[in-house]
């Protein structure tokens, strides 16, 4: 799916397609990696052509989606929207199975996340790939949960896409220091939402540095926030730690309660964490 023999091939497609189902968005492919000729190429054919949606893919180090926290902020907010069709990080190559699929990796992706999450009207759609392993049959090894005959662990991504996923709020909200958005300021990578229907305002928040961090948030809005927060928390000191069918919740999410005082949160943050606070709200 790229070259210019794709974009002739989807242009007479697309045609055909919109002549007779015109509400039908179309998912258009930008090659198999998120930059170099190839993708420049169809990035600026298919934007172009007011593509509805362009689908990127990325099998990237963990240093490549820390470094691309921000990739969106800058992205059209009226053209063409990004569905992130394929993305996980790949962690040491001389990691081999599933345990290249450990905190290091989750953390990245964890990073790379606040990004999309705080560009939901650009980034409309995203999906983690690839999906399952048998752990004496596989062909790579980035996948999110893992089996075997009679049993199935999930990874520490599969912990981070949950909590992103069941906590997708309803409504971006800022969250910034110093007037720019967290991409990686002290290690710092953060976004935040509300949620009309829990009445919730849920942050999320990595720490990928190698030590304790602690913020302050000053949370303005008009909402009147209730004393007390939930945290969920996904840590471990050593980046290079995984699951396992033996050991399945060595990296899993430790659910802790703290104090609200007004419109102030101070949080503490452990090395190498990923944090999603939950703050009820009255309507």
């Amino acid at each position: 799916n790229w070259g210019t023999q794709y974009l002739e091939r989807l242009a007479i497609f697309t045609k055909a397609i919109k002549a007779k189902y015109p509400n039908i968005k179309l998912i258009n492919s930008s090659g198999t990696g998120p930059d170099g000729d190839r993708f420049d190429l169809l990035n600026t054919s298919l934007r172009t052509t007011k593509a509805d949606f362009i689908d990127e893919h990325y099998y990237k180090p963990a240093d490549w989606f820390l470094k691309n926290a921000g990739r969106y902020d800058n992205y059209p907010r009226n053209e063409s929207k990004v569905f992130v069709g394929e993305y996980a990080v790949h962690a040491d190559g001389k990691i081999i199975g599933a345990k290249r699929n450990n905190w290091q990796s989750a953390l990245a992706a964890a990073a790379l996340m606040t990004g999309l999450e705080r560009n939901a009207d650009v980034v409309q759609m995203a999906s983690y790939a690839p999906l399952f392993a048998h752990v004496d049959a596989w062909q790579w090894a980035p996948d999110m949960i893992w089996v075997d005959n009679l049993n199935v662990y999930g990874t520490p991504d599969y912990h981070v896409q949950k909590l992103f996923s069941t906590n997708k709020g309803t409504d971006v909200v800022s969250i910034t220091a110093n007037d720019k958005n967290l991409i990686g300021q002290d290690g710092i990578y953060a976004s935040a939402v509300t949620d009309k229907n829990t009445k919730e305002l849920i942050i999320k928040i990595a720490n990928t540095a190698n030590q304790t961090q602690t913020i302050d948030l000053n949370l303005d809005g008009k909402k009147k926030l209730k004393a007390k927060a939930t945290v969920d928390e996904l840590e471990n000191n050593n980046l290079t730690e995984t699951n396992s069918l033996e050991k399945p919740n060595t990296i899993a999410p430790k659910t802790t309660t703290i104090n609200v005082k007004g419109k102030k949160l101070n949080l503490v943050l452990k090395p190498y964490s990923f944090n999603v606070i939950k703050i009820p709200f009255n309507s």
